[in-house]
């Protein structure tokens, strides 16, 4: 890590309100966690005593089946941002470029340049068309999907298609896929290639973002390096345990795609009166406010009750918030909060 980056980096803003009066919406985590979470992390405090298997042999199947790979190609990490960060570390060194999509998660950048590495930003929607003149120089290629805040996923072929160009440029590709679980895409995990690393989050799919567990996935000496380079211990026994049932509720994660797909549709739809919303494939939407003050909307809302993203944080967006997709009731008391007018009980298009 570049001492001169950390000491003139800063904080990279994020969603997540610490007043627990108000709805936060500004975290895209769902409402819902697995039932059961409860004893397995009770069950897993006696475990706690000891130091945790550092195969962690378990968590470890139980992701590969999630994502649909191997389980020796997993590497446990705690939460997701963390196996970006081993990704970064292991492929960077000090004077390097990286491909960065923007408007995107705006830690991609702070980890590139903690290595000591600049990154090299690329419109979100335009990264996996590039060709070898823009990838030879660049040690490292990033790609979101669903791509946050704007919530686009990447068609799986057009970004099997862009992991070879990466392969011929030996350029390493990593894919953020913390909220893919929403979705019913496949992983690039399934893809096998050594070049290739997957960062995944549990927390958001699962509710639970102070647990903090992840993994990537990679092949061959790349997943070896991975594997060497990760701390010792890397996921508590409470993560490991909690994490390891909730990868094996097939049947929650099938309810909750189902849910944030009807409800995403209901918002958007909702919102559209007031603001241009963005489609999307995520848990969340953004939304241009137009000629509105962003901090003016922002502050309306929290008066009302509700928190939500400042999208103004992301590169070139300066116009925007972020609104998370919750339950049904949450979500009407965030379209309460942002003035959008509600569908009376007899109006005929309220169910349908």
């Amino acid at each position: 890590m570049d001492p001169d980056a950390i000491s003139t980096g800063e904080r990279v803003p994020h969603g997540g309100e610490t007043d627990r009066d108000l709805l936060d919406c500004s975290a895209n985590t769902n409402p819902r966690t697995p039932a059961g979470v409860g004893d397995a992390y009770a069950a897993a405090l006696e475990a706690s005593r000891r130091y945790p298997d550092d195969g962690y042999p378990a968590f470890r199947a139980a992701a590969a089946d999630f994502v649909g790979c191997e389980p020796e190609r997993v590497v446990p990490t705690p939460g997701g941002l963390a196996a970006i960060r081993l990704a970064m570390e292991t492929a960077l060194e000090p004077g390097d470029e990286a491909l960065v999509p923007y408007p995107s998660f705006g830690e991609y950048a702070r980890e590139v340049e903690l290595q000591g590495a600049t990154p090299r930003f690329v419109r979100y929607d335009d990264l996996t068309e590039l060709g070898p003149t823009v990838l030879e120089p660049c040690a490292l290629a990033v790609c979101c999907t669903p791509n946050n805040p704007t919530g686009d996923a990447i068609d799986p072929d057009a970004l099997a298609s862009f992991a070879a160009r990466c392969a011929d440029a030996e350029t390493t590709l990593l894919v953020d896929e913390a909220f893919l679980g929403f979705t019913d895409r496949r992983s690039m995990a399934t893809l096998d290639r050594e070049h290739v690393v997957v960062a995944r989050s549990l927390t958001k799919l699962f509710g639970l973002p102070g647990l903090r567990a992840g993994f990537a996935v990679a092949t061959g000496d790349r997943r070896e390096t991975l594997a060497t380079a990760r701390r010792a211990w890397s996921l508590g026994t409470p993560a490991a345990r909690v994490g390891t049932h909730c990868l094996r509720r097939t049947a929650f994660v099938h309810e909750t795609r189902a849910r944030v797909a009807s409800e995403r549709e209901r918002l958007r739809e909702a919102l559209e009166e007031r603001f241009d919303v963005h489609d999307s494939d995520a848990p969340y939407l953004l939304c241009d406010v137009g000629d509105r003050d962003v901090t003016t909307v922002i502050d309306d809302a929290r008066t009302a009750g509700v928190a939500i993203r400042d999208a103004t944080t992301f590169r070139t967006l300066d116009s925007h918030v972020r609104v998370a997709v919750k339950d049904r009731t949450a979500n009407d008391r965030l379209l309460a909060a942002l003035g959008v007018r509600e569908r009376a009980a007899d109006d005929p298009e309220t169910e349908r």
